[in-house]
């Protein structure tokens, strides 16, 4: 009988030029958060063309299930499909035709890849249902905004008696063809910060008649990471960082307001749940001497993504089986809401590499990422072939083989 995972690997071959056709297509109608319609229309029609039934999420996104209608064991197997608000600038034939707007962060090959999964493991359906389990498909909305799709996957009960979960990120760090994996902690927790100042505005020859609210601004930007990285524990890499910064619009005139916008990442999730009161308590002081109005919004996204040694061993023999290389990967200090579906679930989270050997590295969230498409069949075999171990690890060893 044929080993269930060359029957994976055979069928992802065999679809390859229709998995590229479908990732080029997203790629180049990229949507954001909330907004993935067309996206979610286009992986309906695909599993519905292949016998594969969907249900639709209440904004945007779907689930399916693949295997046994009242599984003993479930697993569930996610994409993130939201774009970035970010102009591509790869060049390529299939770039993004939605100006200002890209798949920069690999989600479009997510997308793909769980595509490429489900695809091969409907051929091994019979074979699941005997065993009593089923594979359950999450294409889950807004992972980029905070509160992101997981919590509206969660709220809608589809992670519900699912007994291990799974994932994988693109890694430009990481050569196509190898695994990123880490046990434990390997992303970190990321709240949005918002500061607002108001006050006094004036002339720039007359500070003292003002609160000089930009010199009060630039005192948050440098001053609460200061004073916060002398409040928490070093080991937990509390970091604030600012992506947008606005005050004024004359050089010889102080404005009445301004703000800052930014992240917050923290290592540690014992000290990332307590740090809104400190956070607080920072601002006051940091802003007391300059007499402004202060309005502070924190707002808590997602714990660190923390990986359990089964999820990891699942991964790794996964890997090994359709013949990817699984590496040591370090602790990110990147944010991802999947961390809430191993709040449910046990499971983990795989970097797929993407890398072309020998060619550049590129950074995620940046207009020029290029993907190697040969990361494609990697990451959809690896997430059929982990759905498969994960199953035989909780059935006891029970084989699942082709139909």
């Amino acid at each position: 009988m044929e080993s269930p995972y060359a029957a994976l690997r055979a069928s992802v071959a065999t679809r390859l030029p229709e998995l590229l056709a479908i990732r080029r297509d997203i790629h180049s109608h990229p949507e954001l958060s909330w907004q993935e319609h067309r996206t979610t229309a286009v992986i309906e029609q695909v599993l519905t063309e292949a016998g594969i039934s969907t249900r639709r999420l209440q904004t945007t996104g779907l689930v399916a299930d693949i295997g046994a209608g009242n599984p003993t064991v479930r697993v569930a197997l996610r994409a993130d499909i939201d774009a970035l608000p970010v102009r591509e600038r790869t060049g390529l034939d299939w770039a993004s035709g939605s100006p200002g707007t890209c798949h920069a962060c690999g989600h479009d090959v997510h997308i793909t890849a769980l595509i490429g999964a489900g695809l091969a493991l409907t051929e091994q359906a019979g074979s699941l249902a005997a065993a009593g389990a089923a594979v359950r498909l999450v294409f889950q909305p807004a992972e980029e905004s905070i509160p992101g799709g997981a919590e509206q996957v969660i709220d809608e009960g589809y992670l519900d008696g699912v007994t291990a979960a799974y994932a994988l990120h693109c890694d430009p760090s990481i050569d196509v063809g190898q695994v990123g994996l880490r046990d434990g902690a390997v992303t970190a927790a990321a709240d949005g910060i918002h500061i607002k100042l108001t006050g006094r505005g004036g002339h720039t020859s007359r500070p003292h008649l003002t609160e000089d609210l930009t010199y009060a601004l630039a005192k948050v930007i440098t001053e609460v990471p200061a004073v916060l990285s002398r409040k928490v524990d070093p080991r937990a890499a509390a970091l604030i960082v600012w992506g947008q910064v606005h005050a004024g619009a004359a050089g010889n005139v102080i404005p009445s307001s301004g703000e800052a916008q930014g992240t917050l990442r923290v290592l540690d999730a014992a000290v990332w749940a307590g740090l809104g009161p400190i956070l607080k308590e920072i601002v006051d002081d940091v802003t007391a001497p300059y007499g402004v109005g202060v309005e502070f919004v924190h707002t808590p996204g997602v714990p660190p993504v923390v990986n359990t040694a089964d999820g990891i061993a699942d991964l790794r023999a996964a890997a090994q089986q359709v013949g990817l290389t699984p590496v040591p990967t370090a602790q990110s200090m990147g944010g991802e809401d999947f961390a809430w579906f191993l709040h449910k679930a046990p499971g983990a989270m795989a970097r797929l590499g993407t890398r072309a050997p020998g060619g550049r590295t590129y950074d995620l969230h940046q207009g020029d990422l290029i993907v190697d498409e040969a990361a494609i069949p990697a990451g959809a075999t690896l997430l059929a072939a982990t759905a498969l171990e994960a199953i035989a690890r909780h059935t006891a060893g029970s084989p699942v083989a082709t139909s």
